[in-house]
């Protein structure tokens, strides 16, 4: 059964809650995990894609857009709005609005929540399908972002 994880971030900014995904990704890549980041569109993963690259000076993420979900996964970072490939099931962070359908079989789920109102709702009705599935997730509060 996954741990899951659910980020409170102050503030209602999208691009501190791309931030923060980012760090948490970096800081999971050099403990050694494997992580596919999953987002809620092609045009949030083409951000993130580049965001990695340049969300803190100095930072080095290896990663690539995720091919098809049977596809070998090389790299210890994959971006994709679809299911994630086989072969990951380290840590998922979802940026997207619904549940992953394929995340229980990772060992770790981090959600991000921020002030925004649609996020909150879509974040909430989350918490609540994962509470049903017989998960106790954990929130975190965090200020203005994840330090490191």
């Amino acid at each position: 059964m996954p741990r899951i994880d659910f980020y409170l971030l102050p503030g209602a900014d999208v691009y501190q809650r791309h931030v923060t995904a980012c760090k948490l990704i970096e800081k999971a890549y050099r403990q050694g995990h494997r992580v596919y980041l999953r987002t809620a569109s092609p045009e949030e993963t083409q951000l993130l894609d580049n965001l990695l690259w340049t969300f803190r000076q100095g930072s080095f993420v290896p990663h690539e857009v995720a091919g098809p979900p049977a596809a070998p996964a090389e790299v210890p970072v994959l971006l994709g709005h679809g299911p994630a490939p086989l072969a990951m099931s380290d840590v998922l962070v979802n940026l997207g609005t619904q549940v992953p359908e394929d995340y229980a079989r990772f060992g770790r789920v981090a959600e991000f929540i921020d002030e925004d109102a649609a996020v909150k709702r879509a974040g909430r009705a989350r918490y609540k399908a994962y509470k049903e599935a017989g998960h106790v997730p954990e929130t975190i509060k965090l200020d203005g972002g994840m330090a490191g």
